[in-house]
């Protein structure tokens, strides 16, 4: 691979969109490879075969989180300074939806068309469901003044939380939160989103 500069590998479905989101708003040049998970092209960077994975100068970063954390601390960009408490708030609310809306709506999907179909609980999706509901109102609280999760300054997290909201419509899974609905309709018509949903 001669290109230098930032490459994406992973399709716009999965967390990848996370990834061509960020450099959509940081305003960067990258290359996408629309390659699904455990494809040939996945695996020769990362040999768990996951998406996305980015490569930078020839060297593959892997794991969603990892890869906006890394792009906002290089670029100065949607983060607080490591070291800072707003740091240490936008890294909790990081971890906190990760845990509690990244987890359920992965196990949903692997519930729905992940695992092979001996293995699935459909019945598990009623209680993912449920947690979903009690974990947006949890989130309600934490919720700033706004416009963004955290204040004035859009953060990693919000784009997270954008995607899992996105996932949780798809997926057919409440979004019981007014606050919320309006978040998401808000951060839906930014242009940098809308470059990276046509790419």
């Amino acid at each position: 691979m001669s290109h230098t500069g930032y490459t994406v590998v992973g399709t716009r479905q999965s967390r990848a969109f996370r990834v061509l989101w960020m450099l959509e708003e940081l305003g960067q040049p990258f290359e996408h490879i629309n390659a699904g998970p455990q494809s040939d092209s996945v695996i020769s960077f990362n040999p768990a075969g996951k998406v996305p994975v980015l490569i930078d100068n020839g060297t593959p970063v892997t794991d969603s989180t990892a890869i906006l954390t890394y792009l906002a601390d290089k670029h100065g960009a949607f983060t607080h300074p490591a070291g800072t408490l707003e740091r240490a708030r936008q890294d909790s609310l990081t971890q906190f939806l990760l845990d509690e809306f990244d987890a359920a709506l992965w196990m949903a999907a692997r519930h729905s068309f992940v695992l092979p179909e001996e293995l699935r609980l459909t019945a598990i999706k009623d209680s993912l469901k449920w947690e979903f509901e009690r974990s947006q109102k949890t989130l309600i609280d934490r919720f700033s003044e706004g416009p963004f999760l955290m204040g004035e300054v859009m953060t990693v997290p919000d784009i997270i939380l954008t995607h899992c909201g996105n996932w949780a419509l798809a997926a057919k899974f409440p979004i019981t939160q007014a606050r919320l609905s309006d978040y998401l309709t808000m951060m839906r018509d930014r242009p940098a989103f809308k470059r990276a949903m046509t790419r």
